[in-house]
């Protein structure tokens, strides 16, 4: 019997040795995956639209995304100082920056003057912005005037304002070197434009990037995961580094808006597949 005894007692300390040890060896959960890369993984606030701040920070945590594009919605521009401060504590508790504010439709001066004061007072110095084309010397002013970055969101051929990287070059490269655009790599898409080759040839003036995935390159291409549309991710990615971007990816999931959530999931995976797969 104590034979027995001792071989159980050999064997338990030997798989408990050999536990630890694996235990030992296993990596981290959720390593942060971007640690590697200049460019960063961020949310397009425009994403939640159906939901409050609290469950698109709770969205946030759970994949790992530590960078917000914060929406209006989320945040009001005539927001208090007492208003902003909680709101950035909110952030600060689940691990994340609001890197910028928008996108902003501006269709006065002082439209664009509120703009500039709220980032201001969000503490953010970049702005997506969706001026008048006749605004764009008062926003010239205005960047000037605060030493923000302003990147001009285009949106593809649903609407006459800014529909691809193209148009937003030709209206801002004789600008301030401040004022770029938030390259949307979907709407560029369904304007029939290829993004990895506009990243590649205005580089100096995008600023951001809406990562979405399309199905098709018309108007009659939309949203969906990321990886299942007709983008090539990871040419896109390898562009990245090659020249060099710096600032925020942030996915715009615009898919099953009431309920994105495992969408957000497969497309922020997917990416950061790619990201991996590319090196």
């Amino acid at each position: 019997m104590k034979k027995v005894l001792v071989f159980v007692v050999v064997v338990f300390m030997a798989v408990a040795t050999q536990v630890a040890k694996a235990q030992q060896q296993r990596p981290g959960q959720q390593p942060p995956p971007e640690t590697d890369e200049k460019f960063k993984i961020g949310m397009a606030g425009y994403t939640f639209l159906k939901f409050d701040i609290d469950k698109a920070l709770e969205t946030l945590q759970r994949a790992d995304v530590h960078y917000l594009c914060i929406k209006d919605f989320h945040l009001p521009l005539k927001s208090t100082d007492e208003q902003i401060a909680a709101f950035q504590a909110k952030l600060k508790a689940k691990g994340v920056t609001g890197y910028a504010v928008g996108p902003i439709y501006m269709k006065s001066e002082g439209q664009i003057d509120s703009a500039f004061a709220y980032a201001k007072r969000v503490g953010v110095k970049l702005i997506i912005g969706v001026p008048n084309y006749d605004l764009l010397p008062y926003v010239d002013k205005k960047v000037k005037e605060y030493g923000f970055n302003y990147a001009i969101h285009l949106h593809g051929p649903d609407i006459k304002t800014y529909p691809d990287a193209e148009d937003v070059w030709n209206h801002v490269k004789d600008l301030d070197p401040r004022i770029g655009m938030c390259l949307d790599i979907g709407h560029d898409t369904r304007n029939g434009k290829d993004p990895v080759a506009d990243l590649k040839k205005y580089k100096s003036r995008v600023f951001d990037i809406h990562i979405k995935d399309v199905t098709g390159t018309t108007k009659l291409g939309y949203s969906l995961e990321v990886g299942r549309g007709v983008i090539n991710f990871p040419a896109f990615v390898k562009m990245l580094r090659k020249v060099g971007y710096t600032g925020v990816c942030s996915l715009e999931h615009e898919k099953d808006m009431t309920d994105p959530f495992m969408g957000i999931a497969e497309s922020i995976g997917y990416f950061r597949g790619v990201i991996k797969a590319t090196k």
